[in-house]
């Protein structure tokens, strides 16, 4: 299952739950009711959960949370100091791309999903102590009512890498694989680097037990989700319960229904998205204060052409792309 290199680094060398479709929604889904009473009043995910007025009563960790000591960067330095390309350098990346049939579908994974979506997963629950929360965080750590430690973090970055990872299985197989692996690469680097610079933990052997930890984690996550996603929202809202709320006996049912609400809603955007447009890195998680409601097909359409003028006019050798614009 994994393969550990002399740096400690964890690659999967198995995708993980590889299968040519995954419907997003199912009949049983909790956003269907907004379709079927058209005077149903939609909350957002944070004010369901503020709906409730049930008794705080915090959870026995059994042991003290794991906290950040510093703050590493929030994307590579390389990235973060990214300098602008001369126009001829541009112009000869351009050529190398036309004349040699450069795949550019395969080549924009690496940034794409081990850029831009890893940004996206990563920074849903990222806190540092002493600093104020962002308005995801609040949601998770505040309305919620989770513990704040890194192993809390790490479990909401599995859950939106799941989201994404649902959306990337419907790409043709070839980018499917392609996009996951890349999230998923990211993912564990970026953990093993922040466990050295944020916790201060030096020993290679305590990164790698560490890692496989998580990585195991991660698999049973993603079993757990894949199988609500494939029945219905009690199977799913039970594995929430489980991953994000550590099976605490005492958590306000209200809190589960928001987050399952939330995690519906995404699937439902991501629906809606064209190959193209996800595959170009044009996904950001709708914020827990939104609210998500179904659309009509007119509007399906509507959305799908305005992608359609969007991309018209990329016609760059860098910019080619097979993927669908339709669906």
């Amino acid at each position: 299952m994994l393969r550990i290199s002399h740096g400690v680094r964890i690659t999967p060398t198995r995708l993980l739950s590889q299968t040519t479709k995954l419907y997003f929604q199912t009949k049983h889904s909790i956003l269907e009711k907004y379709k079927q009473d058209q005077d149903e009043i939609a909350e957002s995910p944070t004010n369901m959960a503020k709906d409730s007025h049930l008794p705080i009563i915090a959870q026995d960790l059994k042991i003290k949370p794991r906290q950040p000591k510093t703050k590493a960067p929030f994307l590579s330095e390389a990235e973060d100091s990214q300098k602008s390309i001369s126009s001829f350098k541009e112009k000869i990346g351009q050529w190398i791309v036309s004349t040699f049939a450069i795949d550019m579908d395969s080549s924009r994974s690496g940034p794409v999903a081990g850029g831009i979506y890893f940004g996206e997963c990563k920074k849903q629950g990222l806190y540092y102590p002493n600093e104020p929360l962002s308005d995801t965080a609040k949601f998770y750590y505040q309305t919620l009512r989770l513990p704040m430690s890194f192993s809390q973090q790490i479990q909401i970055t599995i859950l939106h890498y799941w989201i994404l990872s649902v959306r990337m299985r419907a790409l043709p197989f070839k980018y499917s694989k392609q996009y996951q692996q890349k999230l998923i690469d990211r993912i564990f680097s970026d953990l093993e680097s922040r466990m050295t610079t944020e916790l201060g933990i030096k020993s290679g052997r305590l990164i790698e037990g560490y890692s496989k930890d998580y990585h195991s984690q991660l698999l049973g996550s993603v079993l757990s989700y894949d199988e609500g996603l494939m029945t219905d929202d009690i199977t799913l809202a039970a594995a929430l319960w489980r991953n994000i709320f550590n099976a605490n006996e005492n958590v306000d049912v209200r809190h589960i229904e928001a987050l399952l609400v939330y995690v519906r809603s995404q699937l439902y955007v991501l629906n809606k998205m064209t190959d193209r447009a996800f595959g170009f890195g044009k996904f950001k998680f709708v914020p827990p204060d939104q609210i998500v409601q179904p659309i009509t097909k007119k509007q399906e359409e509507l959305i799908k052409q305005k992608t359609k003028e969007e991309f018209s006019g990329m016609n760059l050798p860098s910019q080619q792309s097979v993927l669908s614009m339709d669906d």
